[in-house]
């Protein structure tokens, strides 16, 4: 079940959003854990990704299992004005099980409430990260990176992950990325192995920290280091 975020940023929106996310927050008995808003575009163009993204799952709780795990929420856009979030997930096969429920249909890019919904997120709790995955940008720039700096003065990462030809929207991710505080990487759905490590190297960063990230980097190398090489810079 996925709970629709408010488009504007009207008071009454806010306030009703913070109590329908109080609502679905984890049992008190839940353990705590570090917590990761996983944001993907489900416009039509993304299917292909969506499966993707999907299948790696799995690999993100297991690379934080061993540093005290993970919580991972959903986040996803659509349509010409659907964005939702899930509640948050500290196993994996409820979250892959959420995502295999959605289909992507057309519209338009929901960037910016995606940054807002983490914004509000990280002052209900514990938000280790951002992953934003897509492939395109029909928004204000200016408002994107003012977001995203934002989210560096709360310490919430944007790890921004672009796949295709789109110039544009690339600029826009690594932009988003090295603004927050976080880091860019490109990948190919034709080579899912850079998509997998990326999203593990931001599994690690969560649940424990930069150093944890740079220990993986040594030992992994490739994307890995790529991406803990931009944390913070």
């Amino acid at each position: 079940m996925t709970d629709k975020l408010p488009a504007s940023r009207g008071k009454g929106d806010v306030l009703k959003f913070v109590a329908e996310a109080q609502a679905l927050a984890p049992a008190p008995a839940a353990r705590d854990v570090a917590r990761v808003i996983f944001a993907v575009d489900a416009t039509q163009s993304r299917e292909a990704t969506w499966d993707l993204a999907t299948g790696l799952q799995m690999q993100m709780f297991d690379a934080a299992a061993a540093l005290g795990g993970i919580g991972v929420q959903l986040v996803y856009f659509r349509g010409l004005d659907e964005c939702r979030a899930s509640r948050w997930h500290l196993q994996p096969r409820p979250l892959i099980e959420a995502m295999g429920r959605v289909r992507c249909l057309a519209g338009h890019t929901q960037i910016a409430r995606v940054l807002r919904h983490a914004l509000r997120q990280r002052q209900e709790g514990r938000v280790a990260a951002l992953v934003l995955v897509g492939d395109a940008c029909e928004e204000s720039v200016d408002e994107l990176v003012g977001l995203a700096g934002q989210l560096r003065l709360v310490s919430v990462p944007v790890f921004a992950f672009h796949e295709g030809p789109d110039r544009h929207a690339e600029r826009l991710f690594r932009d988003l990325a090295r603004v927050s505080g976080g880091a860019f990487h490109p990948f190919d759905r034709q080579s899912p192995q850079a998509l997998a490590d990326a999203l593990r190297a931001v599994a690690v960063y969560a649940s424990g920290g930069a150093a944890e990230l740079q220990k993986l980097a040594a030992r992994e190398g490739g994307t890995v280091r790529q991406i803990a090489q931009q944390i913070g810079k």
